[in-house]
């Protein structure tokens, strides 16, 4: 994508992750603005409390008398056009310039210096998003960890204790996986695993710091744990085969998120399961941070 704005104009990205918000901007090619603030209390299912936190935001940081000339955010679990549409015109409403809000996934293929492709996000969740050759958005996955998120660090972990509950009702001695589960949440037994499990509060974050444990027991030998790797990465690859079956565009799958990033293992694994199911997807690890897909969305608006 090039950039064609001028010195004078001030675009601005940012990208609501589930974990920190991250805006930059920028006149011309010269950054103004980099910075980086906890997500905590984001609630897109809000649209006033959403637009009053991303105005916040803006006024906070941009330097004293400037304006935004185009706005563009990458919003984490804004699952829908029509709630995206709530808070870009609430932005609109707020700044009177051009604004952009869509799915947080939908900043990997421009960060990446793409037009078209898949963004594919593995970090505590899992999410898929593509677009249909009239340009309309597609997004798969992104269910949660109680009922999806299948190759996230939540969804690793839960069925990762599924395998291990599996093999104690065959009688079979606990694994490395098995008793690396027990002592990272801190239980007696096997059997125990499910009520710490279900006494989370956060399930997502709360299951997903003990993925750790899911790729140290592989790396140890466990037969269990290496099957619930294997099986994330085909779950992974699942998503980018049924936006192929929509008729997304998916030669270029953009990669991102921490745990797949982090763990050899699960991207060697997802690339398996893509040569199986869509072997013309290219998978691409995402190497700048997603907000510059937020920064180049913007662009594009003027």
């Amino acid at each position: 994508m090039q950039d064609s704005t001028s010195a004078g104009t001030l675009v601005l990205g940012i990208d609501v992750g589930g974990t920190k918000t991250h805006l930059r901007a920028f006149a011309g090619d010269h950054r103004v603005v980099d910075h980086v603030r906890s997500s905590a209390g984001w609630r897109p299912h809000d649209t006033a409390a959403a637009v009053a936190r991303l105005t916040g935001l803006v006024r906070e940081t941009l330097p004293s008398g400037a304006r935004p000339s185009a706005l563009a955010v990458g919003a984490h679990a804004c699952e829908t056009p029509r709630q995206c549409a709530r808070i870009r015109d609430g932005l609109e409403s707020a700044f009177g310039v051009p604004v952009l809000v869509v799915g947080d996934a939908e900043l990997l293929v421009p960060a990446a210096g793409l037009d078209k492709g898949v963004g594919l996000v593995a970090g505590t969740g899992s999410v898929a998003v593509g677009r249909l050759p009239d340009g309309t958005a597609v997004q798969v996955g992104g269910w949660g960890a109680v009922l999806g998120d299948e190759g996230g660090a939540a969804g690793l972990v839960r069925e990762a204790a599924r395998a291990v509950w599996a093999a104690h009702d065959r009688g079979e001695e606990p694994d490395e996986l098995a008793l690396g589960l027990v002592a990272s949440l801190g239980v007696p037994e096997v059997p125990a695993l499910g009520a710490a499990l279900e006494s989370a509060t956060d399930v997502s974050a709360e299951w997903g710091r003990h993925a750790p444990v899911v790729f140290a027991a592989a790396e140890a030998g466990s037969t269990l744990a290496r099957a619930v790797i294997a099986d994330a990465g085909r779950s992974l690859a699942a998503l980018v085969a049924r936006l192929a079956a929509r008729g997304a565009v998916v030669d270029d799958v953009v990669v991102a998120g921490g745990t797949v990033l982090s763990q050899p293992a699960l991207y060697d694994a997802l690339t398996a399961g893509l040569a199986a199911t869509v072997p013309a997807a290219r998978t691409r690890p995402l190497r700048e941070p997603p907000v510059e897909g937020a920064v180049a969305l913007a662009r594009s608006l003027l």
